[in-house]
């Protein structure tokens, strides 16, 4: 009877150690994400002390696939391209009600707190298709002539700089052109690319900034009777 009690209490503090690890790993996603969408200001979390230089890449590559995804197929055309000044509507209302919404965040029961979460992420989906439906126009070739446009801008390259070696390299001058002219190429790629992921990063980033400055001055000025902070 004694081993079974001994084993019967291993088996609750078995089971109750691993509720208890999961409470904190739903805690700690939870708490991430009102730290990423309520920002520094308004979250008691310690989500602006890390770093998440991989989050905002991530978030580039996921802008860059949106555009990506309707270049290729035009799909969800309206939405990625379409309506930007809508989206900018929605953006801008909702970033000067900002404060008026989440001040009161952490005193708000559950049923109160998800429309607010829910706002803020309406307002990120709108930076994103502002971001999608800026960049969009930009790809001004078709999908199906962009093989054509390559080589061409290949070739083009390619014999710019093979012609500045004829005077200087004589029979070299193809092969040096064709090295500097494909080492070329690979950068103005690689450029392209991280250019594209790294932009709205950063536009992310300084939507974010704008915000929690907009927003201290508010509750400085306006909120500071019904705020702790």
């Amino acid at each position: 009877m004694t081993v079974l009690a001994h084993k019967g209490d291993e088996t609750a503090f078995f089971w109750y150690n691993n509720a208890e690890l999961l409470f904190e790993g739903e805690k700690e996603r939870v708490d991430y994400l009102e730290g990423l969408l309520l920002g520094r200001l308004w979250s008691d979390t310690d989500f602006e002390n890390r770093r998440h230089l991989s989050l905002f890449l991530l978030y580039g590559v996921f802008v860059d696939l949106l555009v990506v995804y309707n270049y290729m197929t035009g799909g969800l055309n309206g939405l990625i391209t379409g309506g930007f000044l809508q989206k900018v509507i929605i953006f801008v209302v909702l970033f000067f009600f900002c404060p008026a919404l989440c001040f009161s965040y952490y005193r708000m029961p559950l049923w109160g707190k998800i429309p607010v979460l829910g706002a803020q992420l309406v307002k990120v989906g709108a930076l994103t298709l502002m971001i999608t439906a800026w960049a969009r126009p930009k790809l001004t070739v078709s999908s199906g002539d962009l093989k054509d446009f390559f080589i061409s801008y290949l070739n083009k390259t390619l014999e710019q700089f093979t012609a500045k070696y004829v005077d200087t390299a004589g029979t070299f001058a193809t092969v040096l052109g064709v090295i500097s002219g494909g080492v070329y190429v690979v950068v103005v790629i690689l450029l392209i690319i991280l250019a594209a992921v790294l932009i709205p990063g950063i536009v992310f980033c300084v939507a974010r900034f704008l915000q929690y400055w907009y927003d201290k001055v508010v509750s400085m000025l306006v909120l500071s009777d019904y705020t702790d902070k």
